[in-house]
């Protein structure tokens, strides 16, 4: 196999005309330019100089090589730029993976602001519910992916950033008996036919482990796992629910919203990412612009 840098070489020393001008232009001896040469004709088979007075001139395999290390030398021009423009974060491409609520609060504005601030990299996003897109990070499917988890939460390899905390609030029809007052005890609907708002996951344990403290567990009469849907059943009047803060941006008219205390289930919303990946540039970016969008 022919030795790339060793072409290279053959280019300096045929488009200088010598061996000594190569070196100089290269920053070596000439000895070991000649070595190179030596060694790279080995490999070729063939002579790739002739000596032509105190200078050399290529041969046809010379011609030949020096034509491809051309080439060669050009692309690797181009990648040395490709890849400082990745370093810089000037282009690349970011896989985002998230779930339905984080989409609209969360990710679309802070891709509106990544966008502005990094144009040439290319992001793309995919909705992974009613599946937790933390494993997908794991396994390199996903550069960022946003998840709920405890905020103490430990995964191997993953690097966790907390964006927010999203509270659950209690939701009841108009007219409910507890819609009078302003803030609820969670035991308060311990008595109540529930509508199912969460599918299995990280979200329905936030929930199950709240009503567990407060010394009750659901009575789940219809199960919706939506929460547009779980919020036309409630105003409906077949039960209450607990519905997050982000899952109430298009409340039902038939509603009332209350806070709930003793517990308040919380679910922790955070960005997860490889710990390889952390300098990556683009995923930085990333990462400031969603903690930007938590923000406001």
């Amino acid at each position: 196999m022919l030795d790339v840098r060793r072409m290279l070489i053959l280019r300096t020393v045929v488009t200088t005309g010598s061996v000594t001008a190569a070196a100089a232009n290269l920053g070596y001896t000439p000895s070991a330019v000649s070595q190179q040469v030596a060694a790279l004709e080995k490999q070729a088979g063939t002579a790739l100089l002739e000596r032509v007075g105190r200078g050399v001139r290529p041969t046809a395999a010379g011609r030949l090589l020096t034509e491809h290390a051309a080439v060669i030398g050009r692309q690797v021009a181009e990648a040395e730029t490709a890849l400082a423009d990745l370093r810089a974060g000037r282009t690349g491409r970011l896989t985002i993976h998230y779930f339905a609520t984080a989409g609209a609060t969360l990710v679309a504005p802070a891709l509106a602001r990544f966008r502005q601030s990094m144009p040439g990299v290319r992001v793309d996003l995919t909705m992974t519910d009613p599946e937790d897109p933390l494993p997908e990070v794991t396994r390199g499917e996903a550069d960022l992916a946003i998840v709920v988890c405890a905020r103490d939460a430990h995964h191997e390899g993953v690097h966790l950033v907390h964006l927010l905390d999203d509270p659950y609030r209690a939701v009841l029809p108009k007219g409910h008996r507890l819609a009078a007052r302003r803030v609820l005890d969670l035991a308060d609907l311990a008595d109540e036919p529930w509508v199912g708002s969460e599918r299995p996951g990280p979200c329905l344990d936030v929930l199950l482990a709240g009503c567990a403290a407060a010394g009750f567990s659901p009575d789940l009469l219809v199960e919706s796992e939506d929460y547009a849907t779980a919020q036309g059943f409630v105003a409906a009047g077949l039960g209450v629910s607990l519905i997050p803060g982000l899952g109430l941006a298009n409340r039902h008219p038939g509603l009332v919203v209350r806070k709930v205390r003793a517990p308040e289930p919380v679910r922790a919303i955070h960005a997860a990412v490889r710990e390889t990946s952390l300098g990556d540039p683009a995923l930085g970016g990333m990462l400031t612009a969603l903690r930007d969008a938590t923000r406001r």
